[in-house]
């Protein structure tokens, strides 16, 4: 079986549409799946929607990006764990491939990435430059992951000290247990912080993390940009 786990905070505009994409891309192949919503302490309809669209839901208080993953992976039945960020969409490239590499003695891997939407010149720019470093260090993107339940268990899934850069540790750990692949088909994710906050803003936080190193990265506190819960009135 495959278990996708969906991580959600109040993604009552998202969370429909990356169901129903998993859902479509889960029909090229012929393993029975599951999807599992973990609700975060949510205060929309993330859960109801959830519901709606068929996905089991598992609720925490965590707001913990790390702790909604582990929560998921440790309710999912499946042998192998897809980690699929609740503003993500994936096609069935996305599922086929990490099956054969897993299959094929891989320990994990993830997949290049795109934004939606609009989002301004600096930023293109920015994620570009971002993207060809951090793939070329073979780097898993947090948005979509997937391992084995086994090699999962063994590393001890995502590390909750870490409010942010847990999926830089989940790569590292995987790839001591073996080979970590980064398909070049790129998955769908939302450019809506690129949209919300200025260059300023979203620069310094990233300097920020650079600079305060631990000290930053275990604290959600000083992580507002990517736990205000600032989310956007309407789909790119």
């Amino acid at each position: 079986m495959i278990s996708f786990i969906v991580p959600a905070y109040n993604e009552e505009l998202e969370l429909s549409s990356t169901i129903a994409a998993i859902r479509a891309a889960a029909s090229g192949v012929t393993q029975p799946y599951e999807i599992i919503v973990v609700d975060d302490a949510s205060a929309d309809a993330t859960a109801r929607i959830a519901v709606m669209a068929g996905a089991r839901v598992i609720s925490i208080n965590r707001r913990q990006i790390a702790a909604s993953r582990n929560a998921g992976a440790r309710a999912a039945r499946g042998e192998y764990l897809f980690f699929v960020d609740a503003d993500t969409r994936i096609k069935r490239t996305h599922i086929a491939e990490p099956i054969a590499a897993l299959e094929a003695g891989y320990a994990g891997g993830s997949a290049r990435v795109v934004t939606n939407g609009f989002i301004p010149l600096w930023s293109r720019i920015f994620v570009r430059a971002f993207c060809t470093i951090y793939f070329g260090l073979n780097l898993g993107a947090g948005a979509f992951l997937f391992t084995t339940r086994r090699n999962f268990d063994v590393i001890g899934g995502f590390d909750e000290q870490y409010f942010i850069g847990e999926e830089v540790y989940f790569s590292l750990a995987l790839r001591k247990l073996g080979r970590f692949k980064v398909l070049r088909e790129p998955i769908l994710t939302s450019g809506r912080k690129l949209r919300m906050y200025s260059a300023r803003q979203i620069l310094g936080n990233v300097f920020g993390v650079i600079v305060g190193g631990r000290s930053v990265a275990c604290s959600r506190v000083k992580l507002h940009l990517w736990y205000d819960g600032k989310r956007e009135k309407r789909a790119a």
